[in-house]
């Protein structure tokens, strides 16, 4: 089963997938993609590593993120991808189309249970800037692609979920 989990910052959405990645009762391999490029970043690392499980294995993925899901994935395993949007911003300023393209080509074939969290940022206002608009759009792009591929899709708000697409669904 593959799962995409959005929401806002700060909603819940993580917590929410680490539940879920625990509910599966298979091992976890949590796959992260933000890295501490300052002080408070580094909390925030630290503050979601505190909050898994020890027994969790964890693989450092900031850009070539197909590549780590493909290594990692063997079937009765679980796999919690935190976060696509870290990610994103991470390989938005270079080859992000062929990142983007070989995540989706590879996602049907992912053996297991998949879950990955992602920010839902395109329920605000229409950024300023050129380049932040282009980050909002590939972001909401990726995430509308992300669902249709996944059987399950999950809005968290205020820590509260909300089933937008259910395995029966898909």
């Amino acid at each position: 089963m593959k799962e995409l989990v959005l929401g806002g910052a700060r909603s819940g959405k993580s917590a929410y997938a680490q539940r879920r990645a625990a509910a599966s009762g298979l091992p976890v391999t949590v796959i992260v993609t933000g890295s501490a490029g300052d002080d408070e970043m580094a909390e925030r690392i630290a503050h979601h590593r505190a909050a898994r499980p020890a027994e969790w294995r964890v693989v450092e993925a900031p850009r070539a993120l197909a590549a780590a899901l493909r290594e990692a994935a063997t079937p009765g395993r679980c796999l919690l991808v935190d976060c696509l949007t870290l990610w994103l911003m991470n390989v938005i300023d270079g080859d992000f189309a062929a990142e983007r393209e070989a995540l989706l080509d590879l996602l049907p074939q992912l053996p297991g249970e998949v879950i990955f969290v992602a920010n839902e940022i395109g329920l605000g206002i229409v950024p300023l800037g050129a380049k932040t608009r282009r980050f909002r759009d590939e972001a909401g792009r990726l995430n509308q692609d992300l669902a249709a591929a996944c059987e399950r899709v999950t809005l968290i708000a205020a820590g509260l979920p909300l089933s937008l697409k259910a395995a029966q669904d898909h």
